[in-house]
């Protein structure tokens, strides 16, 4: 079978643009063991869904059928482990985010697929949890550090479309942090309460009016 996926060379490149540091280095998560590995992809589905803030090292060991020697093992911590899971979540996103932008894409065609791309972070379920993380010592400069990489990504879209006049000329560095974080707003639990569809589907839909309207006619 033919892969459809670009070969890194025809992916979007983004200079002098660089993803946060991840908590868990990949030399790090390449010398723990196999189980380890296993046991960081089941709490990556777990906070995704549950949350891991308010349960105790036993009660996540028992969530994920290991010993608490096997969490020590990945971090000191309840609150380092549970960073470390949510990084390695956002990280990985980001990742998938980055490596489905082709370069033939048009500016605008990508910075599309790319918003709607890391909004997946803010999945229906991660809203019933994203209070409890809130909590977490650490938790506010994690999430800020993302959302800066997604800001810096989309102000390199956006000054590519006004380059190529897709878009009419604007601030794109205002703009980018509007739409960068369109994300993070709608999965605030006070107004995932009142809007009328998820926090995605809500932050896709305002990020399409935003572009609609600085599209070149």
């Amino acid at each position: 079978m033919i892969s459809t996926e670009p070969e890194p060379s025809e992916r979007l490149r983004f200079p002098g643009v660089r993803a946060p540091r991840a908590l868990l280095s990949p030399e790090t998560e390449r010398r723990l063991t196999s189980r380890q590995r296993q046991v960081l992809d089941a709490l990556e589905a777990l906070v995704a869904k549950e949350g891991l803030a308010e349960l105790t090292m036993a009660e996540i060991a028992a969530q994920v059928n290991c010993s608490l020697r096997t969490l020590y093992g990945i971090s000191p911590s309840k609150e380092e482990l549970v960073l470390t899971v949510v990084d390695r979540r956002l990280h990985r996103i980001g990742r998938r985010a980055i490596g489905s932008l082709d370069a033939s894409l048009s500016p605008l065609a990508a910075l599309r697929a790319y918003l709607r791309a890391v909004n997946e972070a803010v999945q229906p379920e991660t809203v019933s949890v994203s209070r409890e993380f809130a909590d977490v010592p650490g938790a506010g400069r994690l999430l800020d550090a993302h959302e800066g990489y997604v800001i810096a990504v989309t102000q390199s879209l956006l000054d590519r479309a006004v380059a190529e006049d897709q878009i009419a000329p604007v601030d794109t560095a205002s703009l980018a942090h509007v739409l960068g974080g369109l994300g993070r707003e709608f999965a605030r639990p006070e107004l995932a309460e009142v809007a009328a569809a998820p926090p995605k589907e809500t932050a896709d839909a305002v990020a399409e009016i935003i572009l609609r309207g600085l599209v070149n006619r």
